[in-house]
């Protein structure tokens, strides 16, 4: 499963419930990068240089991709490739296709959270708008499409709800 979180706290707080349920989940390329960047140099920050970013997420996001293929479990992704890739294309570099070539990285369905307005709150790693972030959300779900998975949006309930929704519809609860 691959979930593409709201700005905030929608995905990935229930990702989080999900691990300590004992499930496998991956953190967010993004969040991980700006942590690293902000404790460094700061020269691969989305708001300094989005293409350097993006670069580093798609890196990052293979890393990942690389490390669950010797899990003998289902792993939760919380964003990763789609989304550094439409990031990337979008800051001027290759094609998603160009990207990610034509096979499926990720099962088919995908769990994507749009930006929630009463969640939505910018902070020290996340800096852009709540309208950049339902922008970004539209351009992941035409890239999404354009693979060919199927997108599913988890109902506007409690975490613990919806984590267990998630669980249940991927066979593992």
């Amino acid at each position: 499963m691959y979930g593409q979180q709201d700005a905030q706290t929608a995905m990935p707080v229930a990702a989080a419930l999900i691990r300590q349920l004992g499930f496998t989940t991956i953190q967010e390329p993004g969040r991980r990068i700006v942590a690293e960047e902000m404790a460094g140099p700061g020269d691969a920050l989305p708001w300094v240089h989005m293409k350097a970013f993006a670069r580093r997420a798609i890196e990052v996001a293979i890393s990942d991709l690389e490390a669950a293929q010797f899990l003998n479990d289902i792993v939760f992704f919380d964003r990763g490739m789609i989304d550094a890739a439409v990031a990337l294309a979008h800051s001027g570099g290759p094609t998603i296709q160009e990207i990610l070539g034509e096979t499926l990285i990720y099962e088919r369905r995908v769990y994507i959270v749009p930006p929630w307005r009463q969640l939505f709150a910018e902070d020290a790693e996340r800096r852009h708008s709540f309208y950049a972030a339902v922008q970004e959300h539209h351009r992941i779900e035409q890239a999404l499409d354009s693979f060919g998975y199927l997108r599913t949006e988890p109902p506007k309930v409690a975490v613990q709800e919806r984590a267990e929704i998630v669980l249940k519809e991927c066979g593992v609860l």
